[in-house]
């Protein structure tokens, strides 16, 4: 069997599981249901990654939030974040404590993801500071 040249390869496969993680993560929390109720009522089911990520991140919030909260400047609490910023942390920390894809490929996805679906202009910048520094103190 020939692979096909057209078909997505794992980066793009990576990138849209994390967009797809993210969204569902959003839907959870503004329907105030669970991920494993967001996941179940999905017409086509999410691919593997993506409820891997979604449950990873889910399962481990707490430790997640309390990772995001340390690089937080002083004022800054997880409340004042825009709910789409602090999802794509969420997922950023949860890949880099996992140490499963390189940190600077976590790293520029969350950037790439900040500026897509950011809260303001700065969300890219700002996810890469947090990441940033939470990855140098993780090594």
């Amino acid at each position: 069997m020939t692979k096909d040249p057209f078909a997505p390869g794992p980066s793009i496969q990576k990138r849209e599981a994390r967009e797809r993680a993210i969204g569902l993560l959003y839907e959870a929390e503004v329907r105030g249901i669970s991920v494993d109720d967001v996941l179940s009522s999905q017409v086509i089911a999410p691919a593997q990654l993506v409820q891997e990520l979604v449950k990873g991140v889910s399962a481990d919030v707490e430790r997640i939030d309390a990772e995001i909260d340390a690089y937080l400047n002083e004022g800054w609490s997880l409340d004042r974040l825009g709910m789409l910023d602090l999802w794509i942390l969420r997922i950023g920390i949860h890949e880099l404590l996992l140490e499963e894809a390189p940190v600077a490929v976590v790293i520029n996805e969350a950037v790439e993801l900040g500026n897509l679906f950011g809260a303001t202009e700065e969300s890219g910048k700002f996810i890469n500071g947090i990441l940033g520094a939470a990855a140098r103190d993780m090594e």
